[in-house]
């Protein structure tokens, strides 16, 4: 059974051309695929293999101060879901392009639980009483898979198109509590701190994305699957692929 993780981490990186040469080296010796993102704000990755592997260059990963903090989503798969290992550079770990967002010399914006949310999506308020909004920070491509019952969904093809999307409906949630959401919380990272920044007051992160919530409370409130971008294309609530190794479709959730 191959292991798949998905992890990223906001840091201040002063030297990004010798930590992707690092990493390449760790997970190139684990015979590792998947991507690796590097920018001066941080680490994105998705990677699979063996688990003695993957745990091998976590290892390597925790022994750098820097990345101490690294949280992991881990799932499984028959096969490894990527063609080739690719490590890169970039300017950022997710192209969002708004000085504004960035979580290094600011704290973070403030984050909600999958148990709370599980729990708010239930109660249709948080524990103030304001009424609850979920807000897709995806594009449309990822939302036709499956996405919180009843979310604000945006039209947009890239994650940089998301503030213009957004602008038309600020003022119906003017009364709202909102919490962004992605993937894996980096997107929904970067939207939560932009967005209180330019005024919304009432606004939390999604900790750990839908991965972290399927991996902590399973699918609740949450219809259809997450996408992911590999070749298992996307997991149900238990974590299971859409496509399973040999490419035939896996069960419906």
């Amino acid at each position: 059974m191959i292991v798949n993780i998905a992890a990223y981490h906001f840091v201040p990186i002063a030297d990004p051309q010798r930590l992707a040469d690092d990493v390449r080296a760790w997970a190139g010796a684990g015979a590792l695929r998947g991507t690796v993102l590097v920018a001066p704000e941080g680490i994105n990755l998705f990677l699979a293999g063996a688990g003695d592997a993957i745990d091998g260059f976590l290892a390597h990963l925790g022994a750098d101060p820097r990345l101490a903090g690294l949280r992991v989503k881990r799932s499984h798969s028959a096969s490894v879901p990527f063609a080739r290992l690719k490590v890169r550079c970039k300017p950022e770990i997710i192209s969002f392009r708004r000085e504004d967002a960035v979580p290094l010399s600011r704290p973070r914006a403030p984050a909600v639980s999958p148990a709370d949310l599980a729990r708010w999506i239930g109660q249709g308020t948080d524990d103030a009483g304001r009424r609850l909004v979920l807000l897709d920070t995806r594009n449309r491509e990822e939302t036709a898979y499956g996405s919180f019952a009843g979310a604000l969904t945006l039209p947009i093809d890239n994650f940089t198109d998301l503030p213009a999307a957004l602008e038309p409906h600020r003022a119906a949630l003017a009364d709202a509590t909102v919490v962004s959401f992605c993937t894996g919380g980096i997107r929904c990272e970067k939207a939560a701190l932009w967005m209180r920044d330019s005024g919304m007051d009432h606004v939390l992160q999604l900790d750990g994305g839908i991965l972290g919530y399927f991996e902590a409370v399973g699918g609740s409130g949450y219809d259809g699957r997450c996408f992911v971008f590999d070749d298992r294309v996307a997991l149900d609530p238990s974590l299971r692929p859409l496509v399973d190794g040999d490419g035939a479709m896996g069960q419906a959730a």
